[in-house]
């Protein structure tokens, strides 16, 4: 019987860097800033991590690193996934070793494969893995759209017990439920979609703002898990610009620019990626102010 790795909200937590590699400091602060606002589960070294320019070594030391702080107050999820199958296997066997929970696999990019490529390459990882893996469906990042049939075939396997929709399409995240049932958990991977996801039957959420906003990002899943959907509901419209606008650049660069002005890490992404744009970021700031969050800048 598959078991649910976590129900509620996760945050896809940033990796922040100093000039000469991971900043340990920041990163353990941010940690400690998720864990103290009642977040559910965290994902380290995924994409909002810029988990794909961290060296092999870097990747396992954020997770050992995640994991150790953690102290298992909540599941530490690792992102291994890669366009290279046989890289995600390693990377899946090293984050199995280094304590994760469970591990996040993303469609593989460029390469655009098939979907019975998709079967075959997710049945490879998933057999080599030690953890219960999530799929990760995110098109307008990939170019690759794992449809709903693709997904009731994975879902059969033991170890496939999530997927983690940014589709954006609530009507494929219909459909998903509707053929995989009670074999696999569906994760929005969308923060403006966490309300409609759980009413389709979703679990929790993978979400970008949460690293800004951990103890309401929980909160919107608690209310709608304690029946009170309208309280959700208003939770996340109060938040929505500030969630459209961590997505007005590319993710992960709006959010790091975000933690660096609330004082976790500097505003420092790995190429190809570049610092927000000002304009955009002095707009996401104010937007920060008013919903009372501690810039410090």
């Amino acid at each position: 019987m598959k078991h649910t790795i976590f129900t509620g909200a996760a945050t896809a937590i940033i990796t922040p860097f100093t000039e000469e590699g991971i900043d340990w400091d920041a990163f353990g602060r941010l940690i400690d800033f998720q864990l103290a606002g009642g977040i559910n589960a965290l994902v380290v070294a995924g994409t909002t991590g810029e988990g794909s320019t961290l060296t092999d070594r870097e990747h396992e030391d954020a997770v050992v690193f995640c994991v150790k702080r953690v102290a298992g107050k909540v599941p530490v999820i690792a992102g291994t996934g890669s366009n290279n199958t046989a890289h995600a296997i390693e990377r899946t066997q090293t984050a199995c070793k280094a304590g994760a929970d469970a591990v996040l696999l993303v469609t593989p990019y460029y390469n655009k494969t098939t979907q019975r490529g998709l079967i075959a390459s997710f049945s490879a990882i998933a057999d080599a893995s030690d953890v219960p893996c999530i799929l990760y469906n995110v098109p307008s990042r990939t170019g690759l759209n794992m449809l709903p049939d693709t997904l009731a075939v994975l879902a059969k396997h033991e170890k496939i017990a999530a997927v983690k929709e940014a589709c954006g399409n609530l009507s494929q995240v219909a459909k998903e439920r509707l053929l995989c049932g009670d074999d696999l958990d569906i994760i929005s991977g969308c923060d403006d979609q966490i309300v409609p996801t759980l009413s389709l039957g979703g679990i929790g959420v993978i979400s970008v703002v949460a690293n800004m906003m951990p103890k309401e990002t929980a909160e919107i899943c608690s209310r709608f898990f304690s029946g009170d959907v309208k309280g959700a509901a208003t939770l996340q419209l109060k938040m929505l610009s500030l969630m459209n606008q961590l997505m007005i650049e590319t993710n992960p660069i709006p959010a790091k620019a975000a933690c660096a002005a609330m004082g976790f890490g500097k505003n420092l992404l790995r190429l190809p990626l570049v610092p927000m744009e000002e304009g955009n970021r002095q707009k996401m700031l104010q937007m920060m102010r008013e919903l009372n969050l501690e810039v410090t800048e």
